[in-house]
């Protein structure tokens, strides 16, 4: 009989919240919770995410709900309405993980446990192998995973899915089997099927072989580390790299900053990130390109601003605005623009007009293609874009700068930047005065 406080160190008040499925193994997962429950005085919250991909799938919530009901179990449950990856594991992951750590701030939790078992971790390895990752990530993944005010615990790595199943026969525990689950298109299910199986077939028990292989790892990778921690310290400034301080790193370590700096996009699970993404920045990196970047899974972006490396999410990146401007405009950007009466400055932060020579309303909005600039002082346009690249503005930031436009699409100023002929001296006629701060 599995006892699961044999294998995990309990104690009186625990919250945990649970991420069940409804199958077999999870429910085990909530069984063994439950029967020592009232031993610990365990508060327990079952998390359940509908993956809106089966008809099956609204029966288990159902299930699910009826169950904490009956066991005095607090539930929480959420709907994946819609998809817009073409990695539907991958996108299902980040939002199930995402409603987890939502549901465990919400009750306070100092647990998040999941049901993943010595299995799980075999097939992990094995697709982290073929894939390629760093030396912690070929170790899957961890029992314990410290988070913000709380851990990931996966208290059953020690067994097998066919142990659980017992234990489940054995104990009259409902489950639901996901059908999916023997389709051959789902890269985890091909490996369950044609590799785990004969694995096992030359030791039961390999399992607890590939986890003393991963604890080795995961040992080796403490002592990478360090290292690697006091080489970030080196080549790391407002969280962006330095390239000509990261190149003078060992290759190896090189290749360890990045899987850590990328750690934060992906939680504990490196799975979609391999050998091919970290070689792909190294050459980007290396590259003569001032500017540019390279998109990752996961909506990831690697961005290279002259001599930085900076990571984000596409979501973070400021999209296009246009704001009709009247008195005062924040800007997505954290910056604003504001009509003053007056002012003594005269630097590119301030533009002087006179509504005689421009259309109103005055528009704010980002760069489009083709814009360009009648730059005071000089006859003739020039682009916006190569004014940009003279002040050495990086390609993100490109992208979010105002531009400030009349109605008829004339560039009369771009903020903080360069003045157009439209800007007035003090000692012309101007009845607009705009500062941006």
């Amino acid at each position: 009989m599995i006892k699961i406080d044999n294998d995990f160190i309990f104690h009186k008040d625990d919250r945990i919240v649970i991420g069940c499925s409804a199958g077999p193994d999870s429910m085990a997962l909530v069984d063994m919770l439950l029967k020592i429950r009232e031993k610990y005085n365990l508060f327990l919250i079952i998390a359940h995410v509908n993956h809106n991909v089966r008809k099956e799938s609204y029966q288990e919530a159902e299930f699910l709900r009826n169950y904490c009901l009956e066991h005095h179990i607090a539930f929480e449950s959420m709907v994946i309405e819609d998809y817009g990856d073409d990695n539907f594991h991958n996108e299902a992951r980040n939002i199930r993980y995402n409603f987890f750590e939502n549901i465990v701030y919400k009750y306070n939790a100092n647990y998040l446990m999941t049901a993943h078992h010595g299995d799980d971790l075999v097939e992990t390895i094995l697709m982290r192998i073929v894939r390629g990752s760093n030396l912690g990530g070929y170790g899957g993944f961890k029992r314990i995973v410290p988070m913000n005010n709380y851990s990931i615990v996966r208290p059953l790595i020690h067994y097998t899915k066919e142990e659980l199943e017992k234990y489940d026969l054995l104990n009259g525990v409902k489950y639901y089997v996901d059908s999916s689950n023997n389709k051959d298109k789902y890269t985890r299910n091909r490996y369950r099927k044609y590799i785990l199986k004969p694995l096992k077939k030359e030791n039961l028990n390999v399992h607890l072989k590939f986890l003393k292989f991963s604890n080795t790892l995961y040992e080796a990778s403490k002592f990478i580390d360090k290292v690697r921690t006091k080489a970030i310290l080196r080549v790391m400034e407002d969280k962006k790299i330095i390239i000509s301080k990261f190149l003078e790193e060992d290759s190896y370590i090189q290749k360890e900053i990045l899987y850590y700096l990328l750690s934060d996009f992906y939680q504990d699970d490196l799975i979609l990130l391999g050998d091919k993404h970290i070689e792909l920045i190294l050459k980007f990196i290396h590259s003569k390109k001032a500017n540019g970047f390279i998109n990752l899974p996961n909506q990831v972006i690697v961005m290279k601003k002259y001599q930085y490396i900076e990571f984000a999410r596409e979501t973070d990146i400021i999209s296009n605005y246009e704001i009709e401007f009247d008195q005062y405009v924040v800007l997505p950007n954290n910056h604003h623009i504001e009509k003053v009466e007056s002012i003594n400055e005269n630097s590119n932060n301030v533009c002087r007009l006179n509504s005689k020579d421009i259309v109103l309303p005055l528009i704010v909005r980002t760069r489009k293609m083709g814009d360009k600039i009648k730059v005071k002082g000089l006859n003739g346009t020039k682009k916006i874009k190569d004014i940009f690249i003279d002040k050495k503005v990086d390609l993100v930031q490109r992208d979010a700068w105002p531009i400030v436009v009349d109605s008829v699409g004339n560039v009369v100023w771009i903020p903080g930047i360069k003045k157009s002929k439209f800007d007035k001296k003090k000692s012309d006629d101007y009845d607009i005065i705009l500062k941006y701060s």
